[in-house]
């Protein structure tokens, strides 16, 4: 079993790629019950001119046609940052069993911050939240990449 700072520091290596990429630096990582890596990924919103590529979508993607289905029941998605509206429904719809996420999302957050997405009452499949793990490292590396982006352009 793989314990959630683990898991967190996976999706935080994601956010690093990403980063150096020159993507807004969100990592996410879809584990199994075992503690096994199914699928990762990271912001490749730039790179694929797609306005879906987010590391949670592309992690979910990977999944899904890793195991050859398309519900992930009894899988954790780590995620740096708290689940846009668009990926808190792809998270809904892929069955997954739990989210952890680190920084939460003030501006676009899907689960808990802004929308409850993942919690609404009519919805067959509502996952489990745990928020906050490793929020400052979570939070540190996008308020870094956007200190330097504001430079660049200044």
């Amino acid at each position: 079993m793989l314990d959630d700072i683990t898991g967190m520091r996976m999706a935080l290596e994601e956010a690093k790629h990403a980063y150096a990429l020159g993507e807004v630096p969100i990592g996410a990582v879809i584990i199994d019950k075992a503690g096994t890596l199914i699928a990762r990924g990271c912001n490749l919103r730039e790179t694929q001119h797609d306005a879906t590529a987010h590391a949670e979508l592309i992690a979910i993607r990977r999944a899904c046609k890793s195991l050859g289905r398309w519900r992930l029941t009894e899988m954790t998605l780590y995620v740096t940052i708290e689940p846009c509206p668009m990926c808190a429904g792809a998270i809904v719809m892929s069955r997954i069993s739990r989210i952890v996420y680190g920084s939460t999302d003030r501006k676009a957050g899907g689960c808990e911050s802004l929308f409850n997405i993942t919690s609404c009452p009519g919805l067959n499949h509502q996952p489990e939240i745990c928020a906050g793990i490793l929020a400052d490292e979570c939070s540190a590396i996008i308020k870094k990449f956007f200190k330097e982006r504001r430079k660049h352009y200044t």
